[in-house]
């Protein structure tokens, strides 16, 4: 039950997956993005405050909350600590390094990754504790808790480091695939036993947290086709977890649940996805690869519906706040979807770049980042 994948695709092959029918011809107008259209907001949305931290360049950064805080970094080696109540900094830091992922945070421990596989590790001030190294470029976010700061590797290595002093603990190799997506694949942790990962080839796996070995690995769905491209099949997003359902989404594979205890699977529907999805305890949640938005009953896997009002807009990695679904867009604007009937309920503006991480609910501030660095505090009543 080992698992070991490799990157084996640069930027532009992996864009040119994303884009194939674009790509076709310049005339092709299926991936023109759908124009925006007025409607009646029923949901009010305020902006609180906004901040800024260093631009993405061509990396994810995804915000973390704990707490009434935000931490966020960029890709110049600043990373900060946000009251998410005023968006003043509790503390800032510029680490003399270039980054390619960040943030993981407890609360205490705040962790990011830089290009050559560096691990940065600063304590509940702000100043660097440690710094280890992963074996290659870490572009996901790490995950700090259970005294462990965990990191993954673009080949597909998830290593484990102690909290406080660095040490590595263990490392955990998912097999090898010939071609995969450059993708920022997340982690999510089960309690203070495992942590789940979704890799290409689409299987998905529960790691012990003290010894790296796997408690079951299991198949989100299975390539298909008969060249390389086709059978690309990786989980793309950070799997979700609530109660003992887990869920996890595949690019030209399927959507699926599963018993996070045995990796039992509950349901699966063809779906494709690059962004990933979010669950909550009555529904899952996902943009499909052309940004048209489905929600699934959570239990068994039934349509409740499905919005194309957004299709092409390179909708980011959802999350779900109370009774809306919230999407980030290419162009910087924050859609709020009924989780009722999909219809949407509210939109905001951001500084017109991209937004490609999922919001987060900083107590009771949604906070986005942009690819530009900036980062936006909203506040829904």
């Amino acid at each position: 039950m080992n698992l070991l994948k490799r990157y084996a695709v640069p930027v532009i092959c992996a864009m040119a997956v994303l884009s194939l029918a674009a790509c076709s011809s310049t005339k092709d107008v299926r991936r023109v993005p759908t124009p925006l259209t007025e409607f009646k907001p029923v949901l009010d949305v305020q902006q609180s405050w906004s901040a800024s931290v260093g631009k993405a360049g061509r990396y994810l950064f995804s915000p973390v909350a704990v707490g009434n805080a935000v931490y966020a970094a960029g890709a110049n080696g600043s990373v900060a600590k946000i009251d998410a109540q005023t968006g003043k900094d509790v503390w800032r830091t510029k680490l003399h390094d270039d980054l390619s992922a960040g943030v993981g945070s407890d609360g205490t421990l705040t962790a990011v990754g830089g290009l050559k596989g560096d691990v940065y590790v600063l304590g509940a001030d702000g100043k660097q504790l440690w710094a280890a190294k992963a074996p290659g470029e870490i572009i996901s976010p790490p995950l700090v808790g259970n005294g462990l700061v965990v990191v993954r590797t673009i080949d597909g290595q998830i290593v484990a480091f102690n909290g406080q002093t660095g040490e590595q603990k263990w490392n955990y190799r998912n097999r090898a695939v010939p071609l995969n997506l450059r993708v920022s694949s997340g982690m999510t942790f089960a309690g203070d036993a495992a942590v789940l990962a979704g890799f290409p080839g689409g299987s998905f796996s529960a790691i012990n947290l003290q010894t790296g070995d796997n408690y079951w690995q299991t198949p989100v769905s299975y390539p298909k086709g008969v060249t390389e491209v086709e059978r690309i099949n990786d989980v793309t997003g950070p799997p979700t977890l609530i109660g003992s359902e887990t869920c996890a989404v595949t690019f030209q594979g399927q959507i699926g649940c599963f018993d996070a205890n045995s990796g039992r699977s509950l349901w699966s529907k063809a779906f494709s996805s690059t962004s990933g999805l979010a669950q909550d305890d009555r529904s899952v949640v996902a943009a499909d690869d052309w940004s048209v938005v489905s929600a699934f009953d959570a239990s068994n896997g039934s349509v409740l519906w499905k919005n194309e009002s957004l299709k092409s807009r390179d909708l980011s990695v959802p999350m779900l706040l109370g009774r809306a679904a919230v999407f980030g867009d290419y162009q910087g604007y924050v859609h709020f979807l009924s989780n009722a009937d999909g219809a949407l309920v509210a939109r905001m503006k951001t500084d017109g770049s991209a937004i490609t991480a999922a919001p987060v609910l900083a107590g009771d501030t949604l906070v986005v980042q942009t690819r530009d660095g900036g980062l936006f505090g909203f506040r829904p009543r």
